[in-house]
């Protein structure tokens, strides 16, 4: 790929692979910016809840005044499918599947067979090598990571990951498209946990490790980050909102690559094996079941 041939102004059609919570959010987040998207799923029943997750924050927006455009025009320009081939003419993929080292690579492959040569292949991955990833593509120059956060609506942050084989200029086209989401950039250079996740499970494992040894409550832990730092929710509440499951993987991998700083405490073992996820099953460091 030359550098010159990436434009910096929204692909006129983006596609999201995934369309469950995080996935659904940058679908609409292109969307509302002006782009087509098509979301592909794994199967019809997901396909079909993705459509309705994206409607839903789609008529948020409305109800915001966020948007200019009626929601019928939007969601003309919105479209689920359970066929990677409707992927063939978008100018971006963002690959939004679970943080499974296989899965994303298989994903990732899948994808990239049916894409155009000057197509962009991007991972939301918040931890895993984008690097790395690449060597399993056949196109690793076009590829990068762009990590949105959640809730992805709400948030005015996207991590933008270069690998080692990304070229110079996906890097300016990738600003230029977080500009155009109304977003800012934070460019990194590829390394275990980035630069968001790392500092964020890094507070986190340690309130976790202070709830254990009974410091303090989750509450008032929180609340210290919160009222002294200006932490949004604080660490223990944006891991009920991010999942348990999904910061004990974080953690084991960052555990694997950068030490023992980041052993996952018991704690959040034992409230993973209980099923006890955070937000998504009712219960985590916090009661989530009225909510």
């Amino acid at each position: 790929m030359s550098n010159d041939v990436i434009p910096n102004n929204l692909p006129e059609h983006v596609g999201v692979l995934g369309g469950g919570r995080m996935g659904a959010g940058i679908a609409h987040a292109f969307l509302i910016s002006g782009a087509k998207v098509t979301v592909v799923e794994r199967d019809q029943p997901s396909a079909q809840a993705a459509y309705e997750r994206v409607a839903q924050s789609v008529d948020k927006s409305l109800a915001r005044g966020g948007v200019s455009e009626t929601r019928e025009v939007l969601l003309a320009r919105f479209a689920t499918s359970t066929d990677y081939a409707d992927f063939a003419a978008a100018g971006l993929v963002v690959e939004a599947v679970p943080e499974i080292w296989d899965l994303k690579i298989s994903s990732l492959q899948a994808v990239e067979a049916v894409l155009s040569p000057q197509a962009i292949l991007a991972s939301n991955t918040s931890s895993l090598s984008v690097s790395g990833l690449a060597e399993k593509l056949q196109r690793p120059a076009n590829f990068i990571g762009l990590h949105f956060f959640n809730p992805v609506p709400a948030s005015t942050l996207i991590e933008v990951v270069i690998g080692k084989q990304t070229v110079a200029a996906l890097e300016t086209a990738a600003r230029g498209w977080v500009q155009s989401l109304g977003k800012t950039a934070v460019v990194v250079n590829d390394a275990p946990g980035f630069a968001s996740s790392r500092l964020g499970v890094a507070i986190a494992l340690e309130a976790m490790r202070m709830v254990e040894e009974g410091v303090a409550s989750a509450e008032d832990i929180d609340n210290a980050m919160v009222l002294g730092y200006k932490h949004p929710t604080g660490p223990l509440k944006t891991t009920d909102i991010v999942g348990l499951d999904v910061r004990l993987g974080i953690a084991e991998y960052l555990h694997e690559t950068l030490g023992d700083r980041f052993a996952p405490p018991q704690i959040l073992r034992d409230l993973v094996a209980e099923g006890k996820l955070g937000r998504k099953s009712g219960q985590g460091f916090y009661d989530w079941s009225q909510q």
